[in-house]
């Protein structure tokens, strides 16, 4: 019942932060769920690879430097990483058996957002053909990657399976 909770916290905090969230933020959404994490923990965890590397973004005025954002769905992983861990997973099983095609899936879902995007704005996109040939490029660029969270979500219960008849 919990994790039926913690899914729709995580889709409210993914929907409020589509542009992503920096580390504090993470670091709060993270104890107000009651999961204890550091700044330091949490850079350790993107160092190992277990979490996605920031995007740096410029902030809005003259001069104000830029911020890392990392994906919202990076509180998801911080808590699935734990969960795991109370498991007794370790942090090597974590990255070879759970998470090791997370973050690329992520990656890739965003990449081809962001070209998909600058493909709709382009003036050509006026053209009918050529618009709805994008939107079909969307379409199967999300079937893409339901398929591939499909894929990694049964090699984690495998996975899991056989951790429990050990």
């Amino acid at each position: 019942m919990r994790q039926l909770a913690n899914d729709g916290k995580h889709e409210e905090i993914e929907l409020t932060h589509p542009d992503g969230m920096s580390v504090q933020q993470i670091v709060d959404a993270c104890a107000a769920s009651g999961e204890k994490l550091t700044e330091a923990t949490f850079r350790k965890y993107v160092q190992l690879g277990l979490l996605p590397r920031s995007v740096r973004v410029g902030k809005k005025g003259k001069h104000r430097g830029s911020q890392g954002l990392y994906p919202a769905s990076t509180v998801r992983q911080v808590q699935l990483i734990r969960r795991l861990m109370g498991q007794g997973f370790t942090i090597e099983e974590i990255q070879t058996r759970f998470l090791f095609v997370r973050g690329d899936i992520e990656a890739l879902e965003r990449e081809v957002d962001r070209m998909l995007s600058q493909l709709e704005r382009a003036p050509e996109t006026a053209d009918a053909l050529i618009r709805r040939e994008v939107e079909e490029a969307r379409r199967l660029s999300a079937l893409l990657v339901e398929k591939l969270r499909d894929i990694e979500r049964r090699m984690n219960v495998q996975a899991r399976m056989e951790r429990a008849a050990v």
